[in-house]
C-alpha cells in the first residue's frame, strides 16, 4: 500500500501554490528544495558507475567477452595480459577524462534559488523600485527586469518583508524559458505575474545593489533544470563503416568448418600422442575453435582502434581552436569545436543552410532611407549626396550620417506628417536611455534596429531622454514634452509589430504602431493606400490611431482581465490587441540597411567551387531577401527565371516537388520562413538527397535549423549566444566558414580515411597471417607470433607512427586548399574511404599477408646457419615473420603520408628501434631466468636475426609488399589522375608557394538591388515598462540641447551611420574596420 505522501508525489502537478513566509502551508505541497547536484558521481559510486557506462559500449563490451573466453582453457591459446593490458589502459585513461569533466563541469552538490518572483530591488544611483538590467549567461542584449508596484512599496524593511502574505498561484515546473503564467493574490487584489518578473538561474544582475524576492521553482524544478535534457548524440557517416564485427563472425566461421574437416579427415592420425577429451567430438571442437579464434582474431576490432579516432578527433579539434586565422580580434572571439566527433563530417559537406540576418550580414543596423507620405528620403543608387549637417541639434548622434538634405528641411519646416513619423519613432518602442552626463545620450534596446530607429529620430529634432513606467519624456525640436504612456502592446513573434497608447500633453489619447509592412497594411483604414511606391523601402510600416475615450476605458478593463487570467492569458490578450490595432492611418515606412559582413560574397563563390549548394532561409521579405541574393553573388543579372513557392510546399504531399524544383536551380533563398519551416527544409534535404548538410546561424530562431542538421554552426553575433550553445562549431564571421571547411573540414577528413585504411590494412595483414597459419596447424587455434608481439603490436609497435600521420599529414597546404577548392569534392564523394575502399584495403591486405607468410615459410624451410645447425624451429618462424611484417607495415606508412615533420621521423624509427630493444631484452638469459613461463623465447633474437639470409628474407618480403603499390600508383596517376594528383603535380613543379591572391576591389553595383534591409524582432518589454511606477527618478533640469542659430557648415560627424549596438559598444569606429573580402564574381576557373 502507498501512502498518502507517496500518492501525492506522483499525482501530476497542474497548478502551484505557495505562500509568503508560510513555511507549514509550502511544505504541505512537497515542492522540491533548492539542493541541485550535476555531478555524476561521488567517491563511492564513481568506479561502479563508470565502468557500467563503459562497458555500455559495444567495443569496451566485446573485450571484456573476449577476456572471459580467455580464462577458459578448453577455449584459449593466449594468456590472458594480452586482452587485459589493453583494456586497463583504455578504461583507466577513459575513466580519468570523466573524472576531470565531472570536476570542471560541477562535481559537487549546490544549492541556488532559480525562479524567484522579485518583491523589491535596490538600483545604483537612481530611487528605490526602479527598473534594472540582466545580462542573462552568455547573451548580449540587456534584459529588463522589475517588481510589482504593491511590493515594491516596502523597500528593503524587514519588518513590512516579514509581514507580507501574499499567496502566488502559478503554472507548474516546465521548461518554457520564454513565458510564465502566474498571479499574485495580496490584500483581496490579484497582480499579474509574468516572465519579466522572473528571474530565471543562470543570469547576472547588473545595476543592483539588493533584491528580495520569492522562491516559486527550486532544485530539479527549476525552468533551466527541466531543460538539461540529453544531447543528441551525432555520429559520422565514417563511424558506421568501423562497425566490422561481421567480417570478423565470418572469418572465425570459415576456420571453425575447417577444424571441423580437419578432425573428421587427419584428426585421428594424432590421437596416438594427442588424445581427445572425454565427449570432444568434431562437431563440438568447431564449436570451441570458433571461439578461439575469436580470441585470436580480435586485432580485426582492436580497442586501440576506438582510442587513436578519438585522439585524432581530439587533436584536429585543437587545430581549430588554435587557428589564428579563425580569431576575431575586434570581437576577441576565437573559433571554438564544440564536439570532436564530426570533424571528418566537415570535409564531406554537400548543402549548406544559412540564415541572413547576423549571419551574411552584420546585424548592425543603419538607417538609410525612410518614406513619409509617399515620398522617398535617403540614399539612392545614382546620387550620393553629402552627408546631412545635424549641427542645430546638440543632442545628436555624431556617429549618424545620413545623406539627403531635403529631409532635414521638411523637419525645419513643421511639415506635420514627418514630425508625426518621427513622433512615433520616438515614442513607439521599449528602448531605455542612459544619460551620465548632460546630453551624453546611451540607449538600452532590445534589438540592433530598434535602437537605430530612436537614434534616427533623436537626430532628426525628435529625442528620447527618459521615460518611467506611466510616462515616456521626449525634447521635440527644442520643446521638453512628457507623454503618458497608458498602455503597451508588446512585440512578438507572431504579431510582428508593436503598439502604445499615449496621451500627449493636450490630453490627445492616440495609438501609434510599427511593424512589418504586409501586417500593418491588413490593419490600415480603407481610405489609406497600402502601397509605398519606393523600391527596397517596404520593411517597417508606420501607422496610428486616434483614440475614443469612453471605448478606451473600457478596454483597459477587459485587458486588466485577460492579463490576470492563468487559463490562455497570451490568447486573450492578443484577441484585444487585435480589437483595437484596426482602421490605422499610415505614416509612411523606414528602411533599415544591414550591410554584409566582410568576405561573404568571396566565401560563397569559393564554397561554390567546391560544389557545396547554399540554401538561405530567412524570415525576411521575398524583396529584401532578393536584395541579399545580389549582394553576396548568389543572384546575378543574368538570371531572370525566379520560381516563387508558398509554404505549403513543405507539407507531406508536395515536399518531393519543392525538393526536386529546389534542386534545379542555381540558387535558393526561401523567405518569410518561420523557424520550424527551417528546419523542415533541412530534413527535407537529408531525408532525400542524403547528403551531409550544415547549418549555420546566429539566433534562437536558427536552434531548430542547426540542431536538425548533420553539423550544427553558431556565429556569435548581436544576438546573443543561443546559436552557438546549440551549435557543434562557433566563431564570429561567417568568412571563416570557407576556413573550416576548405581546410580543416578536408584535412580532418583525409587524415581520418588514410588513418583508417592503413589502420585496417596493417591489422588485417596481422590477422590474415594466423588465417594462413591455420591450415599449417591444423585449424587448432595457435598463434603465429610471440604472445608479447599481439600485446604490443597496436600498442607500441605501431601506435605513434600512424597517429603521427593522422595528426600531421597534409597533401596540399592551406592556400593551395583556398587556390583550388575542387579538391574538397572527393569528400563530398566518400571516395577516399566507402565500402570499396574498403575491400580494396582488404584484398590488399590479403595480398602482403600471403607474401609475409609464404615467402619466410619458405625461405627457411629445410635451412640451416654458417654452423650447420637447423633454424627451421617455430620461434625463429615466428620471429622472422613479425619482423618482416613490421618492417612492410611501416614502409607502407611512409608511402601513405604526404607530409614528413620532425615527429613523424621520431615515430616511425623510433617504433622500430623500440621493437628491436624490446625483442632482443624479452628473448635475453635475464627475462628467461626471472620469468620462465612468460618469455621462452631464450636466445631467439640473437640468433636469428644474426644470419644473413634472415635479412635478405625481410628484404625481399618488402620489396614484393610495396612494389603492386607503387605500379598501381602509378598506373593511376598517368591514366586517371584525380584533382589532388594534378595539385599536388602543380605544387611540385612550382616548388614555392603559390602567386598572392589578386586583389579584390570594393565595386558598387549599378543595380538598385545593392543591400539588404530588414526588420529584426524581438519580444519586448511593454508589460514591464507600463507596471508601476519604479521608473520614476527626480530629473534634474536640463537644456533641451537645441541653439536657435543655423547650422554649422563646417560640421563634420564622426564614424559611420548610426550603428547601433545593444551592448553599447563603438561596433563602427573607422579603424576597427577590417579590410573588405568582396569580390566580383569570377566564372573562370583555374586551370590545372
Amino acid at each position: 500500500m502507498m501512502t498518502n505522501d507517496q500518492m501525492l508525489s506522483r499525482v501530476p502537478e497542474e497548478q502551484r501554490k505557495l505562500r509568503a513566509n508560510d513555511r507549514e502551508f509550502n511544505r504541505s505541497f512537497r515542492y522540491a528544495t533548492n539542493s541541485i547536484k550535476t555531478s555524476k558521481y561521488n567517491l563511492f559510486t564513481f568506479l561502479p558507475l563508470n565502468l557500467f557506462e563503459q562497458f555500455q559500449r559495444i567495443a569496451n563490451a566485446y573485450f571484456l567477452i573476449l577476456l572471459v573466453l580467455q580464462l577458459i582453457p578448453d577455449i584459449s591459446s593466449l594468456s590472458w595480459f594480452t586482452t587485459v593490458v589493453p583494456l586497463v589502459l583504455v578504461l583507466s585513461v577513459t575513466a580519468a577524462k570523466d573524472a576531470i569533466d565531472d570536476i570542471v563541469m560541477g562535481a559537487n552538490t549546490f544549492f541556488t534559488l532559480q525562479c524567484v518572483a522579485f518583491l523589491c530591488m535596490k538600483v545604483y544611483n537612481v530611487h528605490v523600485y526602479e527598473l534594472y538590467y540582466v545580462l542573462f549567461y552568455r547573451e548580449t542584449n540587456l534584459k529588463v527586469k522589475q517588481a510589482l508596484t504593491v511590493t515594491g512599496d516596502m523597500g528593503d524593511s524587514i519588518k513590512d518583508l516579514a509581514a507580507f502574505n501574499g499567496e502566488v498561484c502559478c503554472e507548474p515546473p516546465n521548461n518554457r524559458l520564454d513565458r510564465f503564467t502566474g498571479t499574485l493574490t495580496f490584500t483581496g487584489q490579484k497582480y499579474a505575474l509574468d516572465n519579466e518578473r522572473i528571474l530565471l538561474r543562470g543570469c547576472t544582475i547588473r545595476n543592483t545593489d539588493w533584491c528580495f524576492g520569492l522562491v516559486i521553482f527550486g532544485g530539479q524544478e527549476t525552468k533551466l533544470m527541466q531543460n538539461c535534457g540529453k544531447t543528441i548524440f551525432k555520429r559520422t557517416s565514417i563511424d558506421h563503416l568501423m562497425n566490422i564485427f561481421g567480417f570478423l563472425a565470418i572469418s572465425c566461421s570459415i576456420l571453425a568448418i575447417g577444424n571441423r574437416i580437419w578432425e573428421q579427415q587427419e584428426g585421428s592420425t594424432f590421437t596416438a600422442f594427442l588424445p581427445r577429451q572425454d565427449g570432444v567430438n568434431a562437431p563440438f571442437s568447431a564449436f570451441l575453435t570458433f571461439w578461439s579464434y575469436v580470441i585470436i582474431l580480435n586485432t580485426v576490432v582492436p580497442i586501440s582502434l576506438y582510442v587513436s579516432v578519438e585522439i585524432i578527433r581530439l587533436g584536429n579539434s585543437y587545430y581549430i581552436d588554435w587557428d589564428r586565422k579563425m580569431y576575431h580580434a575586434r570581437s576577441d572571439t576565437p573559433a571554438e569545436a564544440r564536439t570532436t566527433t564530426l570533424n571528418e563530417e566537415l570535409g564531406q559537406i554537400k548543402y549548406i543552410f544559412s540564415d541572413k540576418t547576423g549571419t551574411l550580414t552584420q546585424n548592425i543596423m543603419v538607417f538609410n532611407k525612410c518614406s513619409i507620405n509617399g515620398k522617398c528620403y535617403g540614399e539612392t543608387a545614382s546620387s550620393i549626396s553629402l552627408n546631412v549637417d545635424f549641427s542645430f541639434n546638440q543632442l545628436a548622434d555624431p556617429k549618424f550620417m545620413f545623406y539627403d538634405q531635403s529631409l532635414v528641411e521638411a523637419v525645419k519646416l513643421e511639415n506635420t506628417e514627418v514630425h508625426a513619423f518621427f513622433r512615433l519613432l520616438a515614442l513607439c518602442h521599449t528602448v531605455m536611455a542612459e544619460e551620465k552626463n548632460e546630453g551624453d545620450l546611451l540607449y538600452q534596446a532590445q534589438s540592433p534596429d530598434e535602437g537605430a530607429l530612436v537614434t534616427a529620430a533623436r537626430n532628426f529634432g525628435f529625442v528620447f531622454r527618459s521615460r518611467t513606467p506611466e510616462s515616456v519624456s521626449i525634447v521635440e525640436m527644442g520643446v521638453q514634452r512628457c507623454y503618458q504612456l497608458l498602455a503597451i502592446l508588446d512585440f512578438n513573434n507572431v504579431r510582428k509589430r508593436m503598439s502604445v497608447i499615449v496621451r500627449s500633453p493636450d490630453g490627445k489619447l492616440t495609438l501609434y504602431c510599427k511593424g512589418a509592412d504586409t501586417i500593418i497594411y491588413e490593419r490600415l483604414h480603407l481610405s489609406c493606400n497600402a502601397l509605398i511606391q519606393s523600391d527596397g523601402l517596404r520593411t517597417l510600416a508606420l501607422a496610428y490611431k486616434n483614440l475614443d475615450e469612453e471605448y478606451f476605458r473600457e478596454w483597459k478593463e477587459r485587458h486588466h482581465e485577460a492579463s490576470t487570467s492563468l487559463e490562455d492569458r497570451e490568447e486573450k490578450l492578443d484577441l484585444l490587441y487585435e480589437e483595437i490595432e484596426k482602421d490605422l492611418m499610415l505614416l509612411g515606412a523606414t528602411a533599415i540597411e544591414d550591410k554584409l559582413q566582410d568576405g561573404v560574397a568571396h566565401t560563397i563563390e569559393q564554397l561554390a567551387k567546391a560544389d557545396i549548394k547554399i540554401w538561405v532561409l530567412t524570415g525576411d521579405k521575398q524583396e529584401t531577401a532578393e536584395n541579399i541574393g545580389y549582394s553576396c553573388n548568389m543572384l546575378r543579372e543574368e538570371m531572370n527565371d525566379i520560381f516563387i513557392v508558398a509554404a505549403y510546399a513543405l507539407e507531406p504531399t508536395m515536399e518531393l516537388e519543392f525538393l526536386r524544383t529546389a534542386c534545379m536551380c542555381k540558387t535558393v533563398i526561401c523567405c518569410r520562413v518561420t523557424p520550424l519551416q527551417k528546419a523542415q527544409v533541412v530534413e527535407l534535404v537529408k531525408k532525400y538527397k542524403k547528403a551531409v548538410t550544415l547549418a549555420i546561424g546566429d539566433g534562437a530562431n536558427d536552434v531548430s535549423m542547426i540542431k536538425a542538421a548533420h553539423i550544427g554552426v553558431g556565429i556569435s553575433g548581436q544576438e546573443g549566444m543561443q546559436a552557438v550553445l546549440s551549435s557543434d562549431y562557433s566563431f564570429a564571421q561567417f568568412r571563416f566558414l570557407q576556413r573550416l571547411l576548405l581546410v580543416h573540414g578536408r584535412w580532418s577528413y583525409l587524415r581520418m580515411c588514410n588513418f583508417l585504411r592503413y589502420f585496417f590494412y596493417k591489422n588485417f595483414t596481422f590477422t590474415f597471417m594466423h588465417f594462413w597459419y591455420a591450415f599449417f596447424c591444423g585449424f587448432s587455434a595457435q598463434t603465429v607470433y610471440d604472445e608479447w608481439f599481439i600485446t604490443l603490436y597496436n600498442l607500441v609497435y605501431t601506435a605513434l607512427p600512424v597517429l603521427g600521420m593522422s595528426l600531421f599529414d597534409q597533401d596540399v597546404s592551406d592556400s593551395w586548399s583556398f587556390e583550388y577548392p575542387q579538391l574538397y569534392v572527393p569528400g563530398q564523394l566518400n571516395l577516399y574511404f566507402s565500402k570499396t575502399a574498403f575491400m580494396k584495403c582488404a584484398l590488399h591486405s590479403c595480398y602482403s599477408s600471403l607474401v609475409l607468410f609464404f615467402i619466410p615459410y619458405g625461405a627457411i624451410y629445410d635451412t640451416v646457419k654458417n654452423d650447420g645447425k637447423d633454424i627451421a624451429d617455430y620461434q625463429s618462424f615466428a620471429l622472422l615473420v613479425q619482423t618482416c611484417l613490421l618492417v612492410a607495415v611501416c614502409i607502407q606508412l611512409g608511402l601513405d603520408m604526404s607530409y614528413w615533420t620532425a615527429v613523424n621521423h621520431v615515430f616511425v624509427w623510433g617504433s622500430l628501434a623500440m621493437y628491436f630493444i624490446v625483442t632482443f631484452t624479452m628473448h635475453s638469459n635475464g627475462m628467461y631466468l626471472t620469468f620462465t613461463s612468460s618469455f621462452p623465447h631464450i636466445g631467439t633474437a640473437r640468433n636469428s636475426l644474426s644470419q644473413p639470409n634472415v635479412w635478405l628474407t625481410i628484404l625481399l618480403t618488402s620489396i614484393l609488399c610495396v612494389l603492386p603499390v607503387l605500379t598501381h600508383r602509378f598506373l593511376l596517376i598517368q591514366l586517371q589522375p584525380t584533382v589532388n594528383d594534378k595539385v599536388r603535380l602543380k605544387v611540385r613543379q612550382m616548388k614555392a608557394a603559390p602567386p598572392p591572391p589578386p586583389r579584390r576591389i570594393r565595386m558598387r553595383r549599378t543595380s538598385s538591388r545593392r543591400s539588404a534591409y530588414a526588420f529584426s524582432h524581438a519580444q519586448g518589454y511593454g508589460d514591464l515598462v507600463t507596471s508601476g511606477r519604479f521608473l520614476h527618478r527626480q530629473v534634474k533640469p536640463r537644456s533641451t540641447g537645441f541653439t536657435p542659430t543655423g547650422r554649422t557648415l563646417n560640421f563634420s560627424p564622426a564614424g559611420r551611420s548610426a550603428g547601433y549596438s545593444p551592448t553599447a559598444q563603438n561596433q563602427n569606429s573607422k579603424g576597427d574596420l577590417e579590410p573588405t573580402a568582396l569580390q566580383m564574381y569570377r566564372t573562370k576557373q583555374p586551370s590545372y
